[in-house]
């Protein structure tokens, strides 16, 4: 069962293969979201500053039904913080919102903040992020760290100077959307990728080209989506707050054919994300 599956970051520290995204999911709905996973036998989750639901995070981890040390919890630091105290600040602030002792993993969660995304050079910025990272790592705050929607030259922008390696890269991953390149380049350099939004933000279920090949398999959609991107090596984070869509995402136990993965890698490109195409991420920046 993949709940019962992990992969091993560059540091050793395991990480389960399939985790909860909890994006849209209020804080006063957010420890509810993760205990009813818990009991589904989740034991990964990530939230974000931005979400606004670390605190709600924090209290479904210390209210599950399991101790906190199963359990593998994800933040990421606000984009838009690009120098080392604002950062070493706003680490502590998600401990202390969360409730928690410290965080499995941290992310920088983009390269530049959202309103000047994929525009402006923030590369000394983000090294003295990556600077507090680092230094809340050896301080066991967390027990790893990396980046989100970083690009290639963004991660060389760090390890040029002599920073360490960033162990995760979270990034856009849905059939119709496979950045194979920063795939290939992350899984050369021992970066594990996560791939969020692994439905397409809900979009992809429209589609009756993939709706034919999930009914061939005899799965949902999603579950052939969330299903693609296990395939690819990366770690799916489907979000819902949904008990039986947490079932049923889990419920991937099949594979999908080599000949079917190279017909959705190449999948024609999304064209837009609805009412969520605002969104940076979806902007196709």
């Amino acid at each position: 069962m993949i709940l019962n599956e992990y992969f091993a970051l560059s540091n050793g520290v395991k990480i389960p293969k399939l985790g909860l995204g909890t994006w849209f999911i209020g804080d006063d709905k957010a420890a509810e979201a993760v205990c009813e996973a818990v009991k589904l036998g989740y034991r990964h989750f990530d939230t974000a500053e931005a979400y606004g639901n670390e605190r709600g995070v924090g209290e479904g981890v210390r209210l599950a039904s399991v101790p906190r040390e199963e359990l593998f919890v994800t933040t990421k630091l606000a984009a838009e913080m690009k120098d080392y105290d604002s950062a070493a600040k706003a680490i502590d602030e998600s401990l202390a919102k969360a409730g928690l002792d410290y965080y499995d993993l941290m992310l920088i969660h983009a390269p530049q903040p959202w309103n000047d995304f994929r525009k402006g050079n923030y590369a000394e910025g983000n090294r003295e992020a990556w600077r507090a990272l680092e230094d809340a790592y050896k301080a066991g705050k967390l027990r790893a760290i990396g980046v989100a929607n970083f690009e290639e030259a963004d991660i060389l922008s760090l390890t040029d100077a002599g920073l360490m390696k960033p162990m995760v890269n979270q990034i856009l991953v849905h059939i119709s959307n496979t950045p194979q390149e920063l795939i290939n380049y992350c899984q050369k350099e021992n970066i594990l990728v996560e791939g969020y939004s692994p439905v397409a933000h809900g979009e992809i279920l429209k589609n009756e080209d993939i709706r034919a090949m999930a009914d061939r398999y005899g799965v949902s959609v999603a579950q052939l989506c969330i299903r693609y991107d296990l395939q690819l090596g990366t770690v799916p984070l489907p979000k819902t707050a949904n008990p039986e869509h947490m079932k049923e995402n889990a419920a991937i136990d099949f594979e999908i054919a080599e000949e079917d993965m190279n017909v959705l890698r190449n999948f024609e490109h999304i064209k837009d994300y609805g009412e969520f195409t605002f969104f940076p991420v979806f902007s196709g920046k």
